[in-house]
């Protein structure tokens, strides 16, 4: 199951009248598959310890502590356990923002989270998501964006869960912010098969290493 669904409906991101590359998607559905199958394998002990190391990693990124304002996401199933670091920034008394899904309108926003206990309820497919009463926000205002991946590459490439939504919502104008992929070193792959449409990343960090994407 995908983590968003397909959505075309706002700029910038691709055409709904274009048909996109049966070669590409193909490629990016069976690479989906298989890193899938292999993180989804991993024991539940092995990823709270794995996800305890990335968060480490995490915090200890100049970028984060400089960060005023931060973009994440509330992690689901098999991914790394995110939890904890959207603690350590709201106890960091940093901005938080997370991501709410508007089927209607097939788009995604930021909103300003205060509290993961009285803020986020289940929303599409379950995924936790601010409350109707979190106010959304620009996303420009973010200062260090997490963003969700199934893969990467060393180069920074990015393979989603298929739905285009952080492609489109970080291609916004205005967003300026460091783009930071967290996930175990099974989900990092030689290549990545990438679109025109797709958002790269700046900064890769698994529990093992932090990849800075040269410039």
């Amino acid at each position: 199951m995908s983590r968003l669904s397909e959505s075309s409906q706002f700029p910038p991101g691709p055409d709904p009248n274009v048909a996109p590359e049966p070669g590409l998607q193909e490629a990016k559905r069976a690479l989906r598959k298989k890193v899938l199958a292999a993180r989804d394998a991993l024991d539940s002990e092995s990823r709270q310890r794995l996800s305890g190391e990335i968060t480490e990693q995490l915090l200890a990124l100049p970028e984060y502590r400089a960060a005023a304002v931060v973009a994440a996401y509330a992690s689901f199933g098999s991914e790394f356990n995110t939890s904890p670091f959207l603690e350590a920034a709201l106890a960091s008394r940093k901005r938080l923002l997370l991501p709410r899904v508007d089927q209607s309108r097939r788009r995604m926003q930021f909103c300003a989270v205060s509290s993961l206990a009285s803020d986020l309820v289940p929303g599409v497919w379950g995924i936790p998501e601010p409350a109707l009463h979190c106010l959304p926000v620009v996303a420009s205002i973010a200062e260090f964006v997490l963003v969700p991946g199934v893969a990467v590459s060393a180069s920074g490439a990015r393979l989603g869960y298929g739905g285009g939504y952080y492609d489109r919502l970080l291609a916004e104008e205005g967003v300026v912010a460091l783009r930071v992929l967290a996930a175990f070193s099974m989900q990092t792959v030689a290549r990545v098969p990438t679109g025109p449409w797709d958002l790269s990343v700046d900064v890769v960090v698994t529990e093992a290493s932090v990849i800075r994407i040269a410039t």
